[in-house]
């Protein structure tokens, strides 16, 4: 490992942060113009996107060229310090189209397999969600709490948050509609600000099908900082993508993986 410690590489971590709102907030809310990545049905991206990622790009060419980068808009550069950075300019893509407050910057830090720093930006409202093996904050401002799960929250009592959920598959939806179910209540509409409000204490679970790496690298050290669960729906930790379930506490995480796999 590089001889630096987990929080030197946060405070650079901090550093794109800063770089990649700047590039974007000049454009949100401002009829950006947007291209559609898929084929198929919708897969946006807007002019913010590309240039936040090329502001991030720059920066850790110019001050880390050793890490890696995967990114979101632009082709994988190898690294060979062990270091790779996982960067979404934009999570959230459709929301900033529609001057919604609910994407944000994730700024993912992995030491070779594992994701060991996270950052969640929403430049707009100026909160950042940030967090290392050691310990996790909120921001805003001057304003700075420690971040800390809801602990042992009933199934039945928890709140329960998915991006669309006319994004899951025939096959996936009744696992969703029995998890609903059996919660108190259900929030959508929240890309990634769902799995900072978790590990916030405000949301029980979040539950996604399909997501790519750059979707869920940051989310995973802030989660798990935060006393919180992140796997995929075979309870696989750490994972680059797929079907995800992250929750408050162990105990809820089984129960509600158990309800997902056999709904």
């Amino acid at each position: 490992m590089r001889p630096e410690s987990t929080q030197q590489v946060l405070a650079f971590a901090h550093e794109l942060a800063d770089v990649a709102g700047a590039a974007i907030l000049p454009y949100f809310r401002a009829g950006a113009a947007i291209e559609n990545k898929a084929e198929q049905g919708c897969d946006p991206v807007t002019a913010a996107d590309k240039a936040a990622e090329q502001a991030m790009r720059a920066k850790i060419r110019a001050e880390r060229p050793e890490d890696a980068i995967v990114g979101e808009e632009f082709d994988d550069h190898v690294g060979t310090s062990g270091w790779t950075w996982v960067l979404d300019p934009i999570d959230g893509t459709r929301a900033f189209i529609a001057g919604t407050t609910t994407w944000g910057v994730l700024i993912g830090a992995r030491y070779e397999a594992r994701a060991r720093i996270g950052i969640m930006d929403q430049p707009f409202s100026g909160e950042r969600w940030a967090a290392s093996p050691e310990r996790g904050f909120w921001s805003r401002g001057l304003a700075r709490q420690p971040l800390v799960t809801r602990k042992k929250t009933a199934l039945d009592q928890a709140i329960l948050a998915t991006t669309d959920p006319f994004l899951f598959e025939p096959h996936h939806k009744q696992a969703l509609l029995s998890l609903r179910a059996a919660t108190r209540l259900a929030r959508y509409g929240l890309d990634c600000t769902a799995y900072a409000l978790l590990a916030h204490g405000h949301i029980d679970l979040v539950v996604e099908p399909g997501l790519k790496d750059v979707d869920i690298a940051a989310l995973i050290p802030i989660v798990e900082a935060a006393g919180g669960v992140v796997t995929d729906w075979h309870g696989r930790h750490h994972p680059k993508g797929g079907d995800i379930i992250a929750a408050g506490c162990p105990e809820l995480h089984a129960k509600a993986l158990a309800l997902l796999t056999n709904p």
